[in-house]
């Protein structure tokens, strides 16, 4: 049997001075309460220009047809994309949109899945003590990211849901973590400290980001989790599994500011990169060397995150200069004051392993071409 009062009514605005009104005028007269908990309404179906849709007009979206074209789960993702608060539009344009979000979302977890290929969840896994200090930065974003969806599902605020879920995957890991710690996945020794601890954050990201969209990308979740490593007592199939719950200790204030002003330099750093560039100083980033020219306001800064800073800026080398004096021709920020980029071919020479200019590329005389790190990862 049906519960009462409904935990919801769900229907569009005309409905306030039609169902939602004579429902509610009849229960509150017969039992003397609401016949439901919640009332959700939503705009109506337009299309890319705001016109209604129309038979005479041709501009009718026949959901059938899109889910043969694109999948259930591209229909599905348009939906949850839509701010149902104002009438809701839809086009074969918005759909290829939505179906560029949807691939970016799935080559993140493929990236991910792909880097997890040699991991045991169980036996290869770092305590959160013990990881590297960017692993926990990407445990903050998630944890964030877990606290904000999970209000927006409590609410059917499912337009913040998928923006995101998809700002997450685009701008947290594919442009920044997952990019960075491609030296460590690829170049490290495979059961490295720090390449366990990648892909231990990996598999807590994976893991998580798989439940979270499931109530979306229904098919895509399923798919994905057929995949991720031996679970231990985890059930088959996702949609049996709880979603995950924000962990606060993961959220560190101080060092969330940090990362944040960090994360702004390297903004700037990328910038200047770009200009060295496109002057035909450097090609790739690994080329450069970067001198950070620092005052007194950020050089703590700085220097605290020293040994990262060359993997975070994606460079050979970085150099610390913070006598408030920049070099000659260095690039000023306009962003943040205090900080001056000087881009310069990087010291050294290319190693064929891992790409980075070092002083000790050809130190090995059975080893010409690679640097002493590698050298250390494969005489292991």
């Amino acid at each position: 049997e049906l519960s009462w009062p409904a935990d919801l009514y769900l229907e569009g605005s005309d409905q306030h001075r039609g169902w939602f009104q004579s429902s509610l005028l009849t229960s509150v007269g017969i039992r003397s309460k609401a016949p439901y908990r919640q009332v959700l309404t939503h705009g109506f179906l337009v299309d890319g220009n705001g016109r209604k849709m129309s038979k005479s007009l041709g501009n009718v979206v026949n959901p059938l047809k899109v889910i043969e074209k694109s999948g259930a789960d591209i229909l599905r993702l348009w939906v949850c994309s839509a701010d149902y608060s104002s009438d809701i539009a839809v086009s074969a344009e918005i759909l290829a949109r939505i179906s560029e979000a949807y691939r970016r979302i799935r080559n993140t977890i493929r990236f991910m899945l792909g880097s997890l290929s040699d991991f045991d969840p169980i036996d290869d896994k770092v305590e959160y003590d013990d990881m590297e200090p960017i692993d926990k930065w990407a445990l903050m974003k998630l944890h964030e990211l877990i606290k904000k969806v999970g209000g927006a599902y409590d609410n059917y605020r499912l337009h913040l849901v998928f923006h995101s879920i998809y700002n997450f995957c685009a701008v947290d890991l594919s442009s920044f973590y997952l990019d960075v710690l491609k030296d460590t996945l690829y170049t490290f020794a495979s059961d490295s400290k720090e390449r366990r601890s990648a892909q231990t954050a990996i598999y807590e990201i994976t893991a998580s980001l798989i439940k979270i969209i499931s109530p979306v990308l229904v098919f895509t979740a399923e798919e994905a989790w057929a995949y991720l490593p031996r679970r231990g007592e985890s059930v088959s199939s996702v949609h049996l599994e709880s979603m995950p719950e924000a962990n606060d200790s993961y959220v560190n204030f101080e060092t969330k500011d940090d990362w944040e002003k960090i994360l702004l330099i390297r903004s700037e750093v990328s910038k200047a990169t770009e200009e060295a560039r496109a002057a035909k100083i450097i090609g790739s980033s690994l080329e450069a060397r970067i001198g950070l020219f620092v005052t007194e306001e950020l050089v703590n800064l700085v220097e605290a995150f020293k040994e990262m800073l060359p993997a975070l800026f994606i460079v050979s080398q970085v150099e610390i200069f913070s006598n408030g004096v920049s070099a000659e021709g260095a690039w000023e920020s306009q962003t943040m004051p205090g900080l001056s980029i000087e881009v310069t071919r990087a010291r050294g020479k290319k190693c064929a392993r891992c790409w980075n200019f070092r002083l000790d590329v050809g130190a090995d005389e059975e080893h010409t071409q690679i640097c002493g790190r590698c050298l250390e990862v494969i005489s292991a």
